[in-house]
C-alpha cells in the first residue's frame, strides 16, 4: 500500500461510486477499478459490498479507511511541517459562503494567515446553501458556510459561533419604519424581496399569514437597491446592511426573532493541501477562543 491508493481509497469512498472518484481524481475508470481490486488482492480482504449503486463499504473496508486517513493526514503534516521550515506555504483556499455576520471568523482566519504565509491566496464565493453544497460536491470550492443542518455522513463541520435574525429592510420614510419592531401580520400587504433559500419558508408555511412576494435574491446587496428603487422592502438578517449617516435605508427587527447560526463544512475523506489545512486548524483556534 502507498499514499496515492489510500488517497484514491478515500476518493472512492467520499464519491461514493467508481465512476465519480475517478472524475474527481481525473483517472481512467477502469484504471481505478483495477487499482482497487489489486488492493483488496493485496490485504486479501473484500472492502465494498457488491451489488449496490453507491459504495457500501465492508467491516474490513471501514478500518482501512480509519487508517487510510491517519496515513494521508501524516503525510501531509509531514508535508506542512517542511514547507513551513521553507517558510513557503502556497496555495488557495476556496470558500463559498453566503451572507452573514458569522463571515467574520473566517475573514480573521484568511487574514492572520496571509500575514503569516503571504503567498497564500483566497477565492470567495458567494451564493445560496444549495448553490454552494453542490459546488461542494463537485470540487469547486474547498468550503462552505451553510445555515442548515449539516449532514454529517458527508461532510465535517465547525459551528460558528455567531447569530444572524430576520430583519425588514425599508426606505427611511416609511409608515413601518416608525415602529421599533415588526411582525410578520404587518407584511401582509407589503411586497417583500425574500432570499431564494428562504423563499419556501416565507411563501408556504402555514404558521405565517399570506405573503406578497415581489422578488427573490441571493445577494443581499442587490436587494437593498431593489429596496432603494421602491420594489418593495427586504427580509434579510439585520446585520449584513449598514444604514447609518446618509443612507435612505433603515432596518427594523422582525419578531418573534429567529436564529442562524452557520456551520463551515467541507466532505469527508478530503486530501487537503497544506494551505487548506492551515486555514481549518486557524478557524478551529477562532471559535474556541470566543
Amino acid at each position: 500500500m502507498d499514499i496515492r491508493t489510500m488517497q484514491y481509497y478515500l476518493a472512492v469512498v467520499r464519491e461514493g461510486t467508481i465512476s465519480g472518484a475517478a472524475e474527481a481524481l481525473h483517472v481512467a475508470q477502469p484504471s481505478l477499478s483495477r487499482q482497487m481490486r489489486e488492493l483488496e488482492e493485496e490485504l486479501g480482504v473484500s472492502l465494498f459490498a457488491r451489488g449496490n449503486r453507491k459504495i457500501t463499504l465492508t467491516e474490513e473496508g471501514m478500518v482501512l479507511r480509519k487508517r487510510a486517513e491517519e496515513m494521508v493526514r501524516l503525510m501531509q503534516m509531514t508535508e506542512e511541517e517542511i514547507s513551513q521550515i521553507k517558510n513557503h506555504v502556497t496555495g488557495t483556499v476556496r470558500i463559498g459562503a453566503g451572507e452573514s455576520i458569522s463571515f467574520h471568523y473566517l475573514s480573521r482566519a484568511a487574514a492572520q494567515l496571509a500575514e503569516e504565509y503571504p503567498d497564500i491566496r483566497f477565492h470567495i464565493t458567494s451564493g445560496d446553501t444549495q448553490d454552494l453544497i453542490d459546488e461542494l460536491n463537485n470540487g469547486l470550492i474547498d468550503f462552505a458556510v451553510i445555515f442548515t443542518e449539516v449532514d454529517h455522513t458527508l461532510f465535517q463541520s465547525i459551528p460558528l459561533p455567531a447569530e444572524d435574525s430576520f430583519g425588514v429592510l425599508m426606505p427611511k420614510d416609511s409608515p413601518l419604519a416608525q415602529r421599533e419592531e415588526l411582525h410578520y401580520s404587518d407584511l401582509q400587504d407589503v411586497p417583500l424581496i425574500v432570499s431564494r433559500a428562504s423563499l419556501p419558508f416565507f411563501s408556504g408555511s402555514g404558521e405565517l399569514p399570506e405573503l406578497r412576494i415581489a422578488a427573490t435574491y441571493n445577494l443581499v446587496y442587490n436587494a437593498s437597491l431593489l429596496v432603494e428603487d421602491g420594489l418593495g422592502y427586504a427580509i434579510c438578517f439585520d446585520s449584513l446592511i449598514n444604514t447609518t449617516g446618509d443612507s435612505p435605508l433603515c432596518i427594523r427587527p422582525l419578531v418573534p426573532a429567529m436564529k442562524y447560526a452557520g456551520s463551515l463544512i467541507w466532505k469527508k475523506y478530503q486530501v487537503f493541501s497544506p494551505a487548506v489545512q492551515l486555514f481549518i486548524d486557524r478557524i478551529r483556534k477562532l471559535t474556541a477562543e470566543r
